[in-house]
């Protein structure tokens, strides 16, 4: 099970409005207190100065900051963790990498991913999506809805599998209720908070369901 502070995660993300940083701020303000920086097709020098800026800002706020994919840059600067994506780093490799102290995540998108990851590797959590369509991430793999995952949770549970689940994928404050009936143990957001009209609130009442 996750701790509290870690049920609700975000993902940062940009629009016309807010950087990926003002993101991460947002959310920090919002009581959130665990951001993953993700920021794809930057070069390895601007990832590394806002990887460093929001770490600044997640420790100010006593928060879990992991970065997406670049498990090199993690290491460098002492980062929380790492989340990897299906065809990244195999996680044996980057728990080599890093070691035991670090968090890392791994992206499933059904029961059968997650079997083929514990075969030879044991992720922190795993980031299950999407639920539904969304914008915030390219080569979208198919969508889970609330019957996706209440399937995913009773295999989870009648394996005796005790890793936490996250959803993640087109998710807005609305689904929160439905998506913790369906046992998930926390769940990822991105474009839903910085779309709305209040990033800040709307990130703290989706806090305040946890």
């Amino acid at each position: 099970m996750l701790s509290k502070n870690c049920r609700v995660q975000f993902i940062t993300h940009y629009n016309d409005s807010y950087t990926y940083i003002d993101s991460a701020r947002l959310a920090l303000e919002g009581g959130c207190r665990w951001v993953q920086l993700r920021m794809k097709g930057v070069d390895e020098q601007q990832m590394e100065l806002s990887a460093l800026v929001v770490q600044r800002m997640c420790r100010e706020y006593g928060a879990t900051f992991i970065i997406d994919d670049n498990v090199a840059l993690a290491k460098r600067i002492g980062a929380d963790g790492v989340h990897l994506g299906k065809c990244d780093m195999p996680i044996a490799e980057a728990r080599a990498m890093l070691g035991e102290g670090y968090i890392i995540g791994a992206t499933v998108n059904s029961f059968g991913d997650i079997v083929e990851y514990l075969r030879s590797s044991r992720p922190n959590y795993f980031g299950c999506g999407p639920f539904r369509f969304t914008t915030t991430k390219q080569r979208l793999a198919p969508t889970l809805g609330i019957e996706g995952y209440r399937e995913i949770m009773r295999q989870v549970r009648d394996n005796d599998i005790d890793i936490p689940l996250v959803a993640i994928g087109g998710i807005c404050k609305e689904d929160v209720p439905w998506l913790l009936k369906a046992g998930v143990d926390g769940i990822a957001l991105s474009g839903s908070v910085l779309s709305a009209e209040d990033p800040i609130a709307e990130m703290r009442s989706i806090v305040k369901m946890f």
